[in-house]
């Protein structure tokens, strides 16, 4: 039996390929919404062309959020895929207003009685800011520092949906571990050529959840009635980045003693390196796990068994 229509945006990136393989398995009729015509996908799906910004006026893509159970946005480009220039940050920032600026712009577009459900909206940790060793719920206020701005600047346009009555749920989502993609293969690099180590003290909080959990608790939204709202995306127990140092050596057989000094980090990635590495955040899933969503991995050590054997 199917379970209705998803548009991803952002469905060709890293998350959305998983999240859109996982959605087809479960019976979902699936769009993906791409800036490409020519992107391959594990499912065979063909992506629709879009531009990922408003224009203003009716688009054909529109056409394909009509009648959706729901709409989930990742769009935006990489965080740490380049240096943060002036113009890297405006492209990380921009691209995250304009995608979200678009659906909603496509969205208002259509009949009311044909509108999508639901909007899942990505967003991140980086929303709270550096804050030590405090706890975070999404009870808490956004933080400080260019992440937290984007963050609070991309949830800010998602949530003027609202206006049409419909839900938004924003996906603040921790540190993924994969096998393939994302920030866990550059990690691994140092612990492979037994330089491994923590980054700086290591006394920073890296709040991480595995992807099969990140696919779990959209899966859960999507049939779960009455969300709405800020939802952590992260495992029910954070560590600090020098235990995760100790535990991927630990499970690679690798020396994981050799720290990473600041000043080499902040000279190799400049900005970059205060605000993604140096200091975190420690995210509890207060809301999933109220709603009584099972984590498969809640931590660190069976998901990475689990990811590297």
């Amino acid at each position: 039996m199917r379970n209705g229509k998803v548009v991803i945006a952002g469905g060709t990136g890293f998350l959305g390929r998983a999240l859109s393989t996982g959605l087809m398995r479960d019976g979902y009729d699936v769009v993906i919404l791409s800036r490409s015509n020519n992107v391959s996908h594990p499912m065979g799906i063909r992506p629709v062309y879009w531009t990922g910004k408003p224009t203003g006026r009716s688009e054909p893509w529109h056409s394909h959020l009509m009648d959706a159970s729901a709409v989930i946005n990742l769009a935006g480009a990489g965080i740490a895929d380049a240096r943060w220039t002036a113009s890297r940050k405006q492209l990380i920032k921009s691209s995250r207003i304009e995608s979200t600026r678009a659906i909603v712009e496509g969205i208002k577009a259509l009949p009311a009685d044909r509108r999508p459900a639901l909007l899942l909206n990505a967003s991140a940790v980086g929303y709270y800011g550096p804050r030590g060793d405090e706890i975070i719920t999404e009870d808490d206020r956004p933080g400080t520092g260019f992440l937290s701005q984007v963050c609070s600047a991309w949830e800010k346009e998602a949530n003027s949906v609202k206006k049409l009555d419909i839900p938004v749920v924003l996906l603040r989502i921790g540190i993924v571990l994969a096998g393939t993609g994302g920030a866990l293969p550059k990690m691994l690099l140092p612990f492979r050529l037994f330089i491994g180590g923590p980054l700086a003290s290591g006394r920073q909080w890296w709040s991480w959840i595995h992807i099969d959990d990140v696919i779990g608790i959209i899966r859960f939204l999507l049939t779960y009635s009455g969300v709405s709202g800020p939802v952590n995306l992260t495992a029910p127990n954070p560590v600090t980045n020098r235990e995760f140092a100790a535990i991927t050596g630990k499970v690679l057989g690798r020396p994981s003693w050799l720290p990473v000094p600041a000043t080499a980090l902040r000279l190799l990635l400049g900005e970059m390196a205060d605000e993604m590495l140096l200091t975190g955040q420690r995210v509890i899933p207060k809301k999933m796990m109220s709603l009584g969503y099972t984590f498969r991995y809640p931590d660190l050590l069976p998901a990475l068994m689990a990811i590297l054997r």
